[in-house]
């Protein structure tokens, strides 16, 4: 089920909030129980063919969390660690990878059938909050759940189940024992939706219909400024598709009590790469750091250890967004810039003119997202090419693109910009200013009914828009 879509917002939503607020605050269980049974039918609309990997994957970090737990023998807490490490990679390696591994095989003098895995929604997502419960028990960074139906809970939770963010346990683990829903919190999950509801419908799908008829073409009748134009699309695409995903997960959470971290804090003002994956799917690179970067040594070790943790963790982060080669070499990519920001140009990273770091970030940025949006690698390297002067300059395709999609790149521009954080902070400066303070207060909520009424109508206009990260 996508959030941007009738049956979410005219059926599914409505009907949970009525049985889960019919439900007496202090029955707090029973609470849990509506929203664990409404997260499974959200799943399962999806495709109810895989509600059971879900609950096998639910069991097995229940179960694991249990025997890993502090106090059991120091042998058997390592062993079932390994096996439920072993346990969610088998699943997830088998679903995303098995015709990945296959082909390659063949392509090789193998003769292998390839089987027809179609691949399970979010399994990517919540195999790693899986994953990430049972570690945080062994380490002693969360307790063992013992009820599994707030494991299942935690797991399959609706907002984030699907596109992230990647919560942890000890995020949410007090809010399922104890939260108290408010009205305030609700305005204020409510006004969050609407603005990633906006971002969907507005912005990131017009600039995915940008994008997708610039790489729908072919190599040869790509230009320069086409090809720039269409990267500049997918750029903006992807951030307001998968910001506005974790707009309205972090909304729908708040509706309900719970407080998910952010998941992106304005990546493209960056000024180097390295702070760019500091505001981009923080989440994610937050577990890998958490999870495998500092396991493997971090920095705490020598020069040529440091170099190969990077590349393992960059090339598992690429192979975590697809079974493909491109996915592979756009996080090696990342891995050799960011090595040299760390080794060789560190000091223009840190203290060169903002505005040429900036534009170093951007450009870096851009260029990454061919990898990650071409179908082959040839293809990227066909669109590189004439990114980089490879093919006629323009031959007035860019001229028509920019009459027709003009509007919402220039919106894309400010809406990329922490322009809410600098009108969010004007009034505070002045307190003393009623008008200013009479602003603040109602203004996000009115805005966000214009923007719900806009985005109403683009959905009427609309055929199916599943978000980028489903795939993943």
């Amino acid at each position: 089920m996508v959030f941007s879509s009738f049956v979410f917002l005219f059926v599914f939503l409505p009907v949970l909030f009525i049985v889960y607020f019919a439900v007496p605050a202090r029955y707090r269980e029973a609470r849990n129980y509506v929203l664990l049974i409404f997260s499974l039918v959200f799943y399962a609309y999806g495709g109810i063919a895989f509600l059971p990997l879900m609950i096998i994957s639910i069991v097995i970090n229940y179960l694991f969390g249990l025997l890993v737990s502090p106090g059991l023998i120091t042998r058997v807490r390592k062993l079932s660690l390994i096996i439920s490490v072993v346990l969610n990679l088998g699943l997830l390696g088998y679903f995303k990878y098995a015709g990945f591994f296959i082909e390659n095989l063949n392509s090789i003098g193998f003769s292998i059938p390839v089987p027809d895995i179609v691949l399970p929604i979010g399994i990517s997502f919540f195999t790693f909050q899986g994953m990430s419960y049972v570690i945080d028990v062994y380490r002693g960074d969360a307790a063992p759940e013992r009820n599994i139906l707030h494991v299942a809970l935690y797991i399959s939770l609706f907002p984030q189940l699907v596109a992230g963010p990647i919560v942890r346990y000890t995020t949410v683990a007090d809010e399922i024992h104890e939260r108290k829903e408010n009205i305030g919190d609700f305005s204020k999950g409510a006004i969050r939706f609407c603005f990633g509801l906006a971002k969907k419908m507005i912005l990131a799908n017009n600039l995915g219909t940008l994008a997708d008829t610039v790489f729908g073409s072919s190599v040869s009748d790509l230009t320069v400024s086409l090809s720039w134009l269409g990267a500049v699309a997918y750029m903006g695409q992807i951030y307001f598709d998968f910001s506005a995903y974790s707009d309205m997960a972090i909304g729908l959470g708040h509706m309900f009590g719970f407080n998910f971290l952010e998941n992106f804090d304005y990546p493209y003002i960056s000024k180097s790469i390295t702070e760019f994956w500091r505001r981009w799917h923080i989440s994610l690179s937050t577990w890998f750091r958490d999870y495998v970067y500092i396991p493997l040594g971090g920095n705490r070790c020598s020069k040529k250890r440091q170099v190969i943790n990077i590349l393992v963790v960059w090339a598992l982060t690429g192979f975590w967004h697809g079974a493909a080669w491109n996915f592979v070499f756009w996080g090696l990519y990342y891995a050799v810039i960011l090595l040299g920001e760390k080794f060789i140009w560190k000091r223009f990273a840190e203290n060169g003119p903002s505005l040429l770091r900036r534009i170093y970030v951007l450009t870096m940025v851009i260029v990454g997202w061919v990898f990650f949006r071409s179908d082959t690698m040839l293809y990227c390297i066909g669109m590189l090419r004439a990114m980089s002067g490879g093919a006629v300059f323009s031959d007035g395709r860019t001229e028509y693109c920019l009459r027709m999609y003009g509007w919402v790149l220039l919106i894309s521009i400010v809406a990329a910009m922490p322009v809410k954080n600098w009108l969010s902070n004007f009034p505070d400066k002045h307190k003393s200013n009623r008008l200013l303070s009479f602003v603040q207060n109602w203004a996000p909520g009115c805005l966000a009914l214009v923007l719900l009424a806009f985005s109403y109508m683009e959905l009427l206009s609309s055929t199916f828009n599943p978000f980028i990260y489903f795939r993943f």
